[in-house]
C-alpha cells in the first residue's frame, strides 16, 4: 500500500475529520469569545469599577529609554484571557453535559424481554408461558 493511499484512508476516516472540524468551529468559537469579553463584557465592567480599561491595565517595571522599549506586567489583558477561558470552559461543559445527558436517554432503551427462570431463554416480558420450555411463569 502506497504512502498517500494510507495517508487519503487515514485523513478521510470520520472521526479524524469530525476532529477537523471541531478544532477549526473551536478556534472560531474562540475569537467569539475574546471578542464577547474585549467588546461586550469588559467596557461596563470598566465602567462600573470607574472607567477602568482593563487592556491598558499594567505594571511597569522599568520606562522606556532611549535604549531599551518599558518592561510592564500587563495584569489587565490576563484579567480579559482569564474571562475568555471561563466563558469558553463553560460553554464547553454545557456542551458536554447535554451530549451526556441525550446519550443516557438512548441507553435507557425499553426492556421488552425476560429470561425464563426453567430454561433461560429469551421470551417477551408479558409473556406467562415459555415458548421453548413451555414452563408456566
Amino acid at each position: 500500500m502506497s504512502m498517500v493511499k494510507e495517508f487519503k484512508e487515514f485523513a478521510m476516516r470520520g472521526n479524524v475529520v469530525d476532529m477537523a472540524v471541531g478544532i477549526v468551529i473551536g478556534g472560531a468559537f474562540g475569537k467569539i469569545v475574546s471578542s464577547l469579553v474585549t467588546d461586550v463584557i469588559m467596557p461596563p465592567v470598566g465602567l462600573i469599577l470607574g472607567n477602568v480599561d482593563f487592556s491598558k491595565l499594567s505594571i511597569v517595571l522599568r520606562e522606556k529609554t532611549e535604549a531599551a522599549e518599558a518592561v510592564s506586567i500587563n495584569y489587565g489583558l490576563f484579567v480579559n484571557t482569564l474571562l475568555d477561558f471561563v466563558i469558553v470552559a463553560f460553554a464547553i461543559f454545557m456542551v458536554i453535559k447535554q451530549m451526556n445527558r441525550l446519550k443516557k436517554k438512548e441507553e435507557a432503551a425499553p426492556v421488552t424481554t425476560k429470561e425464563c427462570p426453567k430454561c433461560l431463554s429469551t421470551i417477551a416480558l408479558k409473556a406467562t408461558r415459555c415458548p421453548n420450555c413451555t414452563s408456566e411463569i
